[in-house]
C-alpha cells in the first residue's frame, strides 16, 4: 500500500478541491426544487468514479431519485466489495443560524463547513479518492462497486426496489458504509449496531376554521393544545414510551452486556458542555450510552399550527400538526411499531377534535457481528492507520436501507465511519475535519488489502 499512500500526500489539495466542487451542488431530496441538482448531483458523481478509474458508471433511473452505480473488475477470483454512500443531504433551515454559506464549503479551525461536509458527501468522496488512489498506484487487490443513492435522508423509498430489480449486478461478499461517527478521534470506534426508525406525521383538527381567540377562548378546543397534551402523554415521568406493546419485544440485555458498555470511555460532562445542557435526559435506570444505542426512543421532530410569523394574532387555530420519530432496537417491527403507534394516538384523542396519522418512512435496526471476517479487517485497517485497536460502538443513529440490503441482498453490511460527534450533522454549520478526511482516506485501502488477504 506504500504507492496508493504516496498518492494520497501528493493529491490531498486535488482531492480538497474535487469535493468542494461535489458540496456546492444543492442536492436536498426532501425539497421538490432540488429535483434538478439531485441529477446534476448524480452525473458529477459517474463522473467522478469515471475518472478515478472505474470501468464502468452510470446514472440508473428509479421511481425517485437516481442511482449512481460504477464497478472495477480486478480479478474473478477475488472478493468483492460494494461500497454504499448517499449524495442526498439535509435541507438548512434555519438558514440564519449558519456562520457560513451552507453550499459555499469553507476551511477554518481545521475543518470543513458545507452542508452534506459529512453526511454523506464527505464520507462518501472519501471512498472515490481512495479507489483512485489504489486504480492509480496498482494496488487494488479487488473487485470494487458503488452504490450511490440521493435518498437516504428521506428513508431510501426506491432503493429498495431498484436493489431487487438489480441484484445480480450488485453481489458482493460486503457492503462498505462510512456514514457513522467514531466515538472521538482519540477513540477509534466501528459501529456494530444501528437503531430503526419509525417516522410517523399527525393533525389535530378542530374548528373548520381559524376562531377569534376571545370569541371563542375556553369554549371551542385549541387543537395545538390538545396536540401538546397528547404528545405528552407519549411518554411518563420515568421517560417510559406508553404506548401498549411497545416494549414487547425488546431485549433487555445481560449484566455482562451493560458492563461492556460501561467500559466504554464516555465523559458526561464533556457531554452535557458540548450540548450547552446542565442536565441530561431519558429512560430512568439506563446510562446515557445505553439511552443512545441499545434504548428505543421517541421524539418529535417538528411541531406546527397557528400564527407563527411577526406580531399578534389572537386566533384558535383550525389545525396543529407533528412529525414524530421512534428510534428502534432489534427485534422490534417498524412497520408494527407504527400500527401500534396510530392506535394509541387516536385512542387517547379527545371527541373534541379529528385526528389523521400518516406512516411516513422507517426501517429496522441492524447488527454487524465483531466476528465478520470483514469486521476484523476494517478493526485492522484503522488500528493500522490510528495506532489503537477500535472498539465496537452501538450507535443511536439509524440508516434504514442497511437492513434492507441484508434482506433483499444477502449481504453484511460493514459500518466504518469517520465522523465525530461534533459534526453537527442535520443541524446548521455542518462541518467535518479535514485530518478525518483524509485519514479515511488512508484507511480504506487498508480495508481492501486486509479484506482481500482473507
Amino acid at each position: 500500500m506504500q504507492k496508493t499512500q504516496t498518492y494520497i500526500k501528493e493529491h490531498k489539495d486535488k482531492f480538497l478541491n474535487e469535493l468542494f466542487a461535489l458540496l456546492r451542488i444543492p442536492s436536498i431530496s426532501a425539497e421538490q426544487e432540488h429535483k434538478p441538482d439531485m441529477e446534476k448531483c448524480a452525473e458529477h458523481l459517474r463522473d467522478a468514479l469515471l475518472s478515478a478509474g472505474a470501468d464502468k458508471a452510470e446514472v440508473m433511473p428509479t421511481t425517485g431519485n437516481p442511482v449512481v452505480y460504477g464497478e472495477k473488475f480486478v480479478n474473478s477470483s477475488a472478493p468483492t466489495v460494494l461500497v454504499y454512500a448517499h449524495y442526498d443531504v439535509m435541507p438548512v433551515d434555519p438558514i440564519d443560524q449558519w456562520h457560513s454559506e451552507p453550499f459555499e464549503p469553507d476551511i477554518r479551525d481545521g475543518k470543513i463547513w458545507a452542508r452534506g461536509a459529512d453526511d454523506d458527501k464527505g464520507q462518501g468522496f472519501m471512498h472515490i479518492k481512495a479507489f483512485e488512489a489504489m486504480v492509480q498506484s496498482g494496488e487494488l487487490p479487488c473487485n470494487v462497486k458503488f452504490m450511490l443513492e440521493g435518498e437516504e435522508e428521506i428513508g431510501s423509498p426506491s432503493l429498495g426496489a431498484w436493489c431487487e430489480e438489480h441484484k445480480e449486478m450488485l453481489k458482493a461478499d460486503i457492503i462498505l458504509v462510512s456514514d457513522t461517527s467514531m466515538i472521538g478521534w482519540d477513540t477509534p470506534s466501528i459501529t456494530c449496531g444501528l437503531r430503526g426508525l419509525t417516522y410517523m406525521e399527525v393533525d389535530v383538527t378542530g374548528p373548520c376554521r381559524d376562531l377569534h381567540s376571545g370569541l371563542y377562548g375556553g369554549a371551542v378546543a385549541n387543537p395545538i393544545n390538545v396536540l401538546s397534551k397528547m404528545i405528552a402523554s407519549l411518554t411518563d415521568e420515568n421517560g417510559h414510551i406508553t404506548i401498549p406493546g411497545f416494549y414487547d419485544n425488546v431485549r433487555e440485555l445481560s449484566e455482562a452486556e451493560r458492563n461492556e458498555i460501561k467500559g466504554t470511555p464516555f465523559s458526561i460532562e464533556n457531554y452535557k458542555k458540548a450540548l450547552d445542557i446542565e442536565e441530561v435526559a431519558g429512560e430512568n435506570g439506563y446510562s446515557t450510552m445505553e439511552r443512545t444505542g441499545i434504548r428505543p426512543a421517541l421524539d418529535v421532530n417538528g411541531i406546527w399550527g397557528g400564527h407563527t410569523g411577526e406580531g399578534s394574532k389572537t386566533v384558535i387555530p383550525s389545525t396543529a400538526h407533528a412529525k414524530i420519530s421512534m428510534r428502534l432496537v432489534p427485534n422490534q417491527d417498524y412497520k408494527k411499531i407504527a400500527e401500534l403507534f396510530e392506535q394509541y394516538f387516536r385512542s387517547i384523542a379527545p371527541k373534541s377534535v379529528k385526528v389523521s396519522v400518516r406512516y411516513l418512512h422507517g426501517g429496522a435496526a441492524y447488527v454487524s457481528p465483531t466476528s465478520l471476517p470483514a469486521y476484523q479487517a476494517a478493526s485492522r485497517a484503522i488500528e493500522k492507520t490510528f495506532g489503537k485497536k477500535p472498539l465496537p460502538f452501538y450507535s443511536g443513529g439509524s440508516i434504514p436501507i442497511i437492513s434492507t440490503f441484508e434482506k433483499i441482498l444477502g449481504i453484511k453490511s460493514i459500518l466504518i465511519g469517520f465522523g465525530l460527534g461534533s459534526d453537527a450533522i442535520h443541524s446548521p454549520n455542518e462541518n467535518y475535519p479535514l485530518d478525518n478526511f483524509f485519514r479515511g482516506i488512508e484507511t480504506i485501502p487498508y480495508f481492501y488489502k486486509y479484506f482481500s488477504e482473507k
